[in-house]
């Protein structure tokens, strides 16, 4: 094995960026709607109802043409202030 294949008993690895990997990661299953790719698309089906379940409950009216991140948003907004999904 040469020097750049063998493994290092250091775990985390630190480049001139200042970068580092195998270190610990936060929460990559959640991610900012606006950094979405698909998050200009039309709202899905789920978010839809979901979202009109939530806004009934709240006493709000909300436009119905909303992408996936606004879609996203908005549920989140109304989950805070639910007392049942909170």
């Amino acid at each position: 094995m040469t020097d750049s294949n063998m493994h290092s008993d250091n775990a985390t690895t630190t480049d001139a960026t200042g970068e580092t990997l195998g270190g610990p990661q936060g929460d990559t299953t959640r991610k900012d709607p606006e950094e979405w790719v698909t998050g200009d698309e039309p709202m899905t089906g789920a978010q839809r109802s979901y979202l009109d379940t939530l806004a009934r409950e709240a006493g709000e009216e909300i436009s119905a043409d909303l992408t996936k991140a606004e879609a996203s948003e908005h549920i989140e907004r109304l989950r805070a202030g639910n007392d049942r999904t909170s």
